[in-house]
């Protein structure tokens, strides 16, 4: 059986989904009914740019993995032997593995995209060509404010912190190895500790939620390994501010076998990595 991947955040485009929606008529209205607005209309707005702020991309990726996923099911007898997403991407893995439904993970997501993005005023780089351990030696160079974000491939990782220090770093990296540097299109330092008061609030959003038992194993961002289910509200809160251990969450599941892949989303932005990890 194969393993499932749900991207995250930056997987967004204008466009994404439109083939989706008409076939999944009863989702989209819950999903209007619980968001307020048209899922559809954000995704189908020409420019995107309600598809590029936190609070409105979070809910709209969740809806459209979870309906490709859906649809995927449909036409295929397949069933996942492993779940995992990328930062918002665990919520569609969770809801794929029986721990809530389609409502209450979009509640979730879009209370989460609010938070993160009340949390403004920070940003991130990807820093491509350094492992985790140089990026980390790297950083400890600079003045308090970077922190590693998202461990995504040996050599790439994401980082996180004030606007004024991920800007201002770019040379640093270069100098200290990195074949490029780029900063993202985000308004926040996500999975990093500027988002403690976020990850605070959303600790007691969690603590409310009908969260149930795990159907099928899940690999958690946290820790790079099977989520408990007893953990899992503390897991998912902790996520916010923690780094996303991508390439960890890969090569568990390598050792243990699993060599096919298959990502649902609205486009490829995990596989790519996952080739490079196994590789």
């Amino acid at each position: 059986m194969p393993v499932f991947v749900f991207p995250g955040q930056g997987s967004q485009f204008p466009g994404m989904g439109k083939e989706l929606f008409d076939e999944f008529p009863d989702l989209m209205r819950e999903a209007d009914a619980v968001l307020g607005y048209s899922v559809r209309d954000v995704c189908m707005e020409p420019g995107g740019a309600r598809l590029a702020q936190t609070r409105y991309a979070q809910p709209a990726i969740y809806t459209v993995n979870v309906l490709t996923y859906l649809r995927f099911q449909r036409q295929s007898a397949l069933r996942p032997s492993y779940l995992l997403g990328h930062s918002l991407g665990e919520y569609c893995a969770l809801f794929a593995a029986g721990a809530f439904d389609f409502t209450t993970g979009l509640e979730l997501v879009a209370r989460r995209g609010e938070l993160m993005a009340e949390a403004d005023g920070g940003a991130m780089a990807a820093v491509v060509g350094l492992t985790a351990e140089q990026v980390e030696a790297a950083a400890a160079g600079r003045p308090d404010g970077i922190w590693l974000a998202n461990l995504n491939t040996p050599d790439q990782v994401v980082i996180s912190g004030s606007t004024e220090q991920i800007r201002s770093a770019r040379d640093h990296f270069l100098a200290a190895g990195a074949t490029r540097y780029v900063v993202l299109p985000v308004s926040g330092a996500f999975h990093s500790p500027l988002m403690a008061a976020a990850q605070a609030r959303f600790e007691e959003v969690l603590v409310a939620a009908p969260i149930r038992d795990l159907r099928i194993p899940v690999v958690a961002n946290l820790t790079g390994e099977l989520h408990a289910d007893a953990g899992l509200r503390n897991s998912l809160a902790a996520q916010i501010s923690a780094p996303v251990r991508w390439a960890d969450s890969i090569r568990l599941l390598l050792h243990r076998g699993e060599t096919r892949f298959i990502e649902t989303g609205a486009r490829r932005v995990l596989t790519p990595m996952i080739e490079k990890i196994a590789a």
